[in-house]
């Protein structure tokens, strides 16, 4: 392992009237790529503005290799005092050179002489990148990266990244972003440090051995296993067998919607029984929207049933506000008919969030500052009602004003699904999101009874949640693919490699013709449709197994052929899951038909 180009010894930070964390030692060497992981509130942030050198410690010392350039991409930069986008890029004395800030700005497709207080937040998350990544940096320290971003910037960040010769440390709660970059875990838990030589991809198997080991180590002192009150809720084993069993509830309703979409890329869903007819929540005949010359929505031909997640995706400036609009009634469309479902009760959550007073209470929030809240109908004690969304029973007389960005969300989700509603609308719901919550949020969208329309660019949690995906690529053309993002980006992968431009008017099947449904299933197919669920969970808990092992420090520098072997057997496992499940897929497709 090479030597540290930046650390910190003994690091202790007082917050309040306790410590934060004390007595961490940190080490970034000169190519690391580090997930840093931790609930909100345990003090990332805070971390990486020390490593960064713009706060002090209350203890430890921190130590740098001379000349080292540490450059920090803040999640809220304060642009107030510059006139302009290129006014806050280019200034201060290690203000970075304007054609590099020119070259990377073109590359994000940034106009840098945008007015800064009419600036939309991805333009000044775009404007604070270009700032950090065109500083030359030797270590970039990262704090919600992709908050904001389009999947087209987010996808140039990752192939920057990656050309990266530098070090950078990054808290995200998109995991597919730290699932492709990081190579090392540093986990802040509980005032504690831990480290492991794996990326996040190995991080819940990492996770899920540490707790083990705490419980085997209690055990033996024939003590309780002391953890805070939500991982005894949910903690990390439970979560897992959740996240399978969501999965396989996923995989069946995408199946189910699948036999109702007609031939892959054509913008239409059709329903083929009266019994499906009587569930139709929205349903758009030929709708069109234009601003102006400029096409948004073009002939779009769309049925919504009750149960149904639908996605939708796009670059920024797409159009997916407009649909989103157009499908909620609050906005007409030009051309075509939308018809509603007369009792509709909608809740919408957007990207700004609803304010709360400062001043008032959990309590206030939640129960108007009684001790019950009516939830979808249900009377519950407001305290369990908090342990649901990993709030401590403690904190029910907390003030707004004290609450960190991630519980004060947390809290907003817990008061907006607490109303009676059967259509739920997200519009970047995962933004400020840990990923606890954002677990949080996958099992309440998956035990919800109507219907969910979810805006967003982080393509897990889309994989996680939606069974329906509305891809929109500017054109005013719309995608309709049963699945997730994942699905969509094999269908737009199938377009490029297809080499025909397609009519923006009207999508045309860019997969294989449809052949019949077999009226049996051959004794094969039965036999893979009965034995691939065992399957999955096998190579699942193999997963697991050599995740578990590679999460030891120590394997890579003592036994580098098992640390390679393992990594292989890890990736190959991984793509023969994904094998089974979409072979899977194919067949319930084939046993609905």
């Amino acid at each position: 392992m090479a030597a540290p180009i930046l650390a910190y010894e003994n690091l202790g930070v007082i917050q309040g009237s306790g410590w934060l964390f004390r007595g961490l030692d940190i080490n970034v060497g000169p190519r690391d790529r580090l997930a840093l992981i931790g609930r909100n509130g345990a003090g990332k942030t805070t971390l990486l503005k020390l490593l960064a050198g713009v706060i002090d410690s209350d203890e430890g010392r921190r130590s740098i290799v001379p000349g080292t350039r540490v450059v920090m991409l803040e999640q809220e930069p304060d642009l107030r005092t510059f006139p302009t986008l290129r006014d806050y890029v280019l200034a201060g004395d290690d203000a970075p050179e304007p054609y590099e800030a020119d070259a990377i700005a073109d590359q994000l497709g940034i106009d840098l002489s945008r007015e800064s207080a009419s600036a939309s937040g991805g333009e000044r998350r775009r404007a604070a990148i270009v700032r950090a990544l065109s500083m030359d940096p030797d270590v970039l320290l990262l704090d919600e990266p992709t908050n904001h971003l389009d999947i087209a910037a987010i996808d140039w960040l990752e192939e920057w990244l990656n050309r990266f010769r530098g070090a950078f440390v990054v808290i995200s709660h998109d995991r597919t972003f730290l699932t492709r970059l990081t190579k090392q875990t540093l986990w802040l838990d509980r005032g504690a440090m831990r480290r492991a030589e794996i990326g996040f991809g190995g991080f819940e198997a990492w996770t899920e051995q540490v707790y083990a080991d705490e419980e085997r180590n209690a055990q033996r002192l024939d003590a309780k296993l002391k953890l805070e009150e939500h991982w005894l809720l949910r903690g990390v084993t439970g979560r897992r067998k959740r996240n399978q069993g969501r999965l396989t509830k996923l995989i069946e309703m995408r199946a189910e919607r699948a036999s109702m979409v007609g031939p892959q890329g054509s913008a239409n869903l059709t329903i083929g029984t009266d019994d499906a007819r009587s569930k139709v929540v929205i349903d758009a005949k030929h709708i069109s929207k234009s601003f102006g010359p400029r096409k948004i929505i073009d002939d779009l031909t769309l049925r919504i049933t009750r149960k149904d997640r639908i996605g939708i995706v796009g670059a920024n400036g797409a159009g997916k506000s407009t649909l989103i609009k157009l499908l909620t009634g609050d906005l007409a469309p030009d051309s075509g008919t939308i018809r509603f479902a007369q009792t509709i009760e909608a809740i919408v959550i957007d990207q700004q969030r609803i304010k709360m007073e400062p001043q008032k209470t959990v309590r206030d929030v939640l129960a108007d500052g009684g001790d019950w809240v009516e939830v979808q109908g249900v009377r519950k004690h407001v305290i369990g009602y908090l342990k649901d969304f990993l709030f401590e029973g403690h904190m029910i007389d907390a003030k707004i004003g004290t609450l960190s960005g991630g519980e004060r969300s947390r809290l907003l989700l817990a008061r907006e699904f607490a109303r009676p509603s059967n259509l739920l609308v997200l519009d970047e719901p995962t933004n400020d999101l840990d990923l606890e919550t954002l677990d949080l949020l996958q099992d309440v969208i998956g035990d919800f009874d109507g219907t969910v329309l979810i805006v967003s660019h982080d393509r897990d949690f889309l994989d996680r949640t939606v069974t329906v995906t509305l891809g929109l690529d500017g054109s005013g053309s719309v995608d309709v693919v049963a699945g997730g993002y994942e699905d969509w980006e094999k269908q737009r992968r199938l377009k490029v490699s297809g080499g025909k431009r397609e009519n923006p008017r009207k999508v045309q099947p860019t997969a294989p013709p449809v052949v019949a449904p077999k009226v049996k299933l051959t004794y094969k197919d039965q036999r893979d449709y009965e034995l691939l669920p065992k399957r999955i969970e096998e190579l699942e808990a193999l997963i697991v197994r050599d995740e578990a092992l590679l999460a030891d420090p120590a394997l890579y520098t003592k036994d580098f052929a098992r640390f390679e072997a393992l990594t292989k057997a890890v990736a190959k496992a991984r793509g023969d899951k994904e094998a089974a499940e979409l072979r899977w897929l194919e067949l319930a497709e084939m046993v609905e038909g």
